[in-house]
């Protein structure tokens, strides 16, 4: 009896189911051709909706340089290999794929040159449905710390960025997580914009080495007036973290050695405790932009001064992306040397009239240590090297704006080191010839 019923039910079902077919197939056909086209242009619509949600964006930045002379260490697109003072480089070439659905993002973009191809953004963004001013972001992406560094390298009026923002802020992105309040656009109060969020502190570049995590935020104000003829911009940011200390050996500067009166330098506190512990870096920053629509052309100025604690190593001061080593040693548990700095940029920019000629004179320095100077570096006892020197770069460029697409630049860095009589074997005991010139062709789309 059970096997009959479910035959039964079986055949019904079956029967439904090709009258249901049978009864679509003749809507289908009774369909006038009107009705065809209305049906296939809907779709058209429907999909050409989801095509606008997606931007695709990129730019590249080849260029040939020239250096003073063979090997120099740079900071105008990378060290020159030894027996190397002229080259051919691919700087940037970058892709980036947005998919902005309102109130959430998707954005990914790669960065690509001639040696390798990483990961420059790759995120996810929503925004709150209610005031839409408040937005959280997780993922890679640029730092909320100054003006120079979260700024586009294809908008940038120098080829590259100041000395003090790579070596604190090499990459310009890291991994973690950001929110941000900004009013929306409609809104009079939308000027004011607060960045912050905590990250790994590795520069974006690899996996977090350490448990501790970096705090970065930034408030800033941007107004113009009502006839857009005059704009100014200010920012105030702060960075909190630390790095993992590999040993016990921290080294920090001060103002004399104990027992050798007259000197300056490190010096070493070796408390079995200070294994694990985080060495502190630290940085306050204020930044400002000013421009003007003068009938000669707009004239525009900016700044950045940024101080603070950095740790790093004997060699280097550089933001770490992973555990502190020193070159000199070949080991991944190097000492900490704990330094004061300070750094700062200006540029000075003037379009010529309404043309596509743009004139560009910026001066940036960066010292690592402000506790000393001079022949005080290297000193016998002092533990100071080269990576406590001063240096200072004045660059002077021209911008040409082809059309919306192609920028051509032609720019030359004159760079200057501090020097110290005790450094003579390395050529520190005067300015070593390291200046830079450059030409570069920018695509961007």
């Amino acid at each position: 009896m059970k096997l009959k019923t479910n035959l039964l039910l079986t055949l019904v079902a079956f029967i439904a189911f090709t009258s249901y077919s049978f009864k679509l197939n003749a809507q289908e056909a009774q369909e006038t051709p009107l009705d065809t086209l209305t049906r296939a242009v809907s779709k058209l619509q429907e999909d050409f909706a989801l095509f606008k949600k997606v931007k695709i964006s990129g730019y590249i930045q080849a260029q040939f340089q020239v250096a003073d002379s063979s090997g120099v260490p740079s900071f105008a697109g990378g060290d020159f290999k030894s027996n190397v003072d002229k080259r051919f480089t691919v700087r940037r070439g970058r892709v980036k794929i947005v998919y902005d659905n309102r109130l959430t993002q998707f954005v990914f973009q790669l960065d690509a040159n001639e040696t390798e191809i990483r990961t420059k953004e790759a995120y996810v963004k929503f925004t709150e449905p209610w005031l839409q001013a408040v937005s959280l972001q997780m993922g890679i992406f640029d730092v909320p710390f100054g003006y120079e560094a979260p700024n586009s390298s294809s908008a940038l009026e120098s080829p590259e960025r100041g000395r003090m923002s790579q070596t604190l802020l090499p990459g310009e992105n890291d991994l973690g997580g950001m929110l941000t309040f900004q009013m929306p656009k409609t809104s009079k109060f939308n000027f004011l914009k607060f960045e912050a969020g905590m990250f790994n502190g590795t520069a974006g570049k690899a996996s977090d080495f350490d448990f501790q995590k970096d705090f970065i935020s930034r408030l800033s104000v941007a107004k113009s007036s009502k006839s857009e003829k005059f704009k100014y911009g200010l920012g105030v940011s702060f960075y909190d973290g630390g790095v993992r200390q590999a040993n016990k050996y921290i080294y920090k500067t001060i103002d004399s050695i104990p027992n050798n009166s007259g000197k300056y330098g490190f010096v070493v506190d070796s408390a079995t405790t200070n294994t694990g512990k985080i060495a502190q870096r630290q940085y306050m920053g204020i930044d400002a932009q000013i421009s003007f629509d003068f009938p000669f052309g707009i004239t525009t100025l900016k700044g950045e001064y940024i101080q603070g604690v950095q740790p790093g190593s004997s060699s280097s001061t550089k933001s770490p992306s992973a555990a502190l080593s020193d070159a000199s040693a070949y080991t991944h548990t190097a000492d900490t040397y704990l330094r004061s700095f300070n750094g700062a940029y200006f540029y000075f920019i003037q379009n010529i009239m309404q043309t596509k000629h743009q004139i560009v004179i910026k001066y940036d320095w960066y010292d690592p240590n402000t506790k000393v100077s001079g022949d005080q570096i290297a000193a016998s006892g002092s533990k100071l090297g080269t990576a406590d020197l001063k240096y200072s770069t004045l660059g002077v460029g021209y911008n040409y704006k082809w059309d919306n697409n192609i920028k051509l630049s032609f720019y030359y860095d004159m760079v200057t080191n501090e020097t110290s009589k005790n450094l003579t074997s390395k050529g520190y005991w005067k300015d070593i010839p390291d200046n830079v010139f450059t030409m570069r062709f920018q695509y961007k789309f």
